[in-house]
């Protein structure tokens, strides 16, 4: 018993190893209800049951963090919500990228919920190799704090100026790449990832990828993209990996389920990434203030990150007040 007591509480990472498990545990029980339960056949998620979805996911994160401001202190309970919340607005845009990838691919809303659950494991996988990169790399560097900080404003700056750009699947080098290098279907086989098929020079029957799985690696791609933003934006806020890594696969397992809500008005959030640029620019801002003067109090990070979303999401919603758009 002394053993297991000294294993449970050996520190991995920051935190006793304990600490960890609570919320792999939490996470995986998560991803089997979803699975197992709710989503055991392929159905059509609308907008009602999305809404439902996200809201237990958000009910479930936020006593999350109300457990980390108890046991952990007042500080890291507000670093994990300002994380939250700032990865839960940087995802919009992913929201959109994934949209498209649905589109392009035609991806029926049946299967895309698929595609969604299988692509949130490895993004579990992927987050957590970045997030324990940056914080050895930040860690043993402090100076990378620095460079963090410049690449957040440089990007908030880009956000604010650069305006609407359209994007396309099509000209997607990623895109080229894979279907130059991969066996891929010419249509959909259900909620297949892959056949097999006879291969019209050889007649040999062999393995086929479908048009899903294609969409599976976008997904997971655009990830990656998207996290060279995030990773830095929450590293910013806290560099403690357990903070940096709780909030935001909570942040991200929300999403999946509020994706089907979102995709269908994401173009009422129009101006949001005006806010979300502000905000970059104030946290990458926020780490030369805590190396040159002291840190911040993070009451302050909180108050102001959640000002200029709740702003954004306001403003947006006001001026697209009357514009129903279309569903994806």
């Amino acid at each position: 018993m002394e053993l297991l007591t000294a294993i449970m509480l050996e520190p991995v990472l920051g935190k006793a190893l304990w600490l960890w498990l609570v919320f792999i545990s939490i996470v995986i029980a998560l991803l089997v209800f979803d699975l197992g339960v709710l989503n055991k056949n392929d159905h059509e998620i609308g907008v009602r049951e999305s809404l439902v979805l996200s809201a237990l996911y958000i009910a479930i994160a936020a006593a999350f963090g109300g457990w980390v401001w108890w046991y952990l202190g007042p500080t890291p309970g507000m670093q994990y919500f300002t994380g939250f919340a700032l990865e839960k607005a940087l995802a919009m845009d992913n929201v959109f990228v994934i949209s498209l990838i649905f589109g392009y691919f035609a991806i029926p809303r049946l299967y895309q919920h698929r595609v969604l659950f299988w692509g949130i494991l490895g993004v579990i996988l992927l987050r957590g190799i970045m997030i324990g990169l940056g914080a050895a790399l930040v860690t043993e560097f402090d100076w990378l704090l620095y460079i963090f900080g410049g690449f957040l404003i440089l990007t908030g700056v880009k956000m604010l100026f650069m305006g609407d750009k359209e994007q396309t699947m099509g000209e997607n080098a990623m895109v080229r790449f894979l279907r130059r290098h991969l066996r891929v279907t010419d249509g959909l086989h259900g909620n297949a990832f892959f056949v097999k098929q006879p291969d019209p020079k050889t007649g040999k029957v062999v393995r086929w990828a479908t048009p899903l799985f294609l969409a599976l690696l976008m997904v997971e791609f655009a990830d990656i993209v998207f996290a060279v933003d995030s990773v830095p934006a929450i590293f910013a806020i806290t560099t403690d990996p357990f903070i940096v890594y709780t909030s935001n696969i909570f942040a991200i397992l929300g999403l999946r389920a509020l994706y089907f809500a979102l995709a269908a008005m994401v173009h009422r959030f129009h101006y949001l990434k005006y806010a979300l640029a502000v905000v970059l620019v104030f946290i990458g801002g926020k780490i030369f203030w805590n190396q040159i003067y002291g840190k911040l109090d993070p009451a302050i990070s909180l108050s102001v990150t959640f000002g200029l979303l709740a702003t954004g999401v306001l403003y947006s919603l006001y001026k697209t007040r009357g514009d129903r758009g279309q569903a994806a």
